[in-house]
């Protein structure tokens, strides 16, 4: 059987954007990313953060609004190698009158019915039920602190859930 897919997004899990401006997170990096001209991001990244995911036992896609920019900026700098990623297309920050998140659908598209893991800052309830109503196979949304970003007890979460599909199968 096929790996389950583990969903990525940036800002929040890899990128702690609400943590202290002035103190970066322990183990982590800083890079300016230009969006536009005289325009940078400033972005948080943990170059142990690649090497720890790759040994999850996933397949890993990115889930964010930066989609194939994810493989140029931030990819390098954690350790990954390109991966493919959602295009959320006409659905990129669209609101929805039901609440659930406008990445939603499109992962659950994407996934075609694979076991999944989605890393996110923003999931609700709503995302939870709208996968558990239209996804045929076990999902986990784990949501991270975007103060924080990714901690080992978020990689303990996604390697024991990993194993629990591998021990459901047999």
């Amino acid at each position: 059987m096929s790996r389950p897919l583990l969903f990525l997004d940036v800002d929040g899990p890899l990128n702690p954007w609400a943590a202290e401006p002035e103190r970066p997170p322990r183990g982590y990096t800083t890079i300016h990313v230009a969006l536009h001209p005289g325009r940078a991001l400033r972005v948080r990244l943990n170059p142990s953060h690649g090497p720890a995911l790759l040994g999850l036992g996933y397949d890993l896609c990115w889930a964010t609004t930066w989609m194939d920019a994810a493989n140029r900026w931030i990819a390098p700098v954690v350790g990954l190698p390109e991966l493919p990623y959602v295009d959320f297309g006409t659905g990129l920050l669209a609101v929805r009158p039901d609440l659930v998140h406008w990445k939603t659908e499109a992962i659950v598209t994407y996934a075609a019915g694979r076991p999944f893991a989605w890393v996110d800052d923003e999931q609700s309830p709503a995302d939870t039920e709208y996968t558990a109503a239209r996804h045929p196979a076990p999902a986990l949304l784990h949501h991270v602190n975007p103060r924080l970003g990714m901690r080992e007890t978020d990689f303990t979460t996604l390697a024991e859930w990993a194993a629990g599909l591998m021990t459901d199968r047999l």
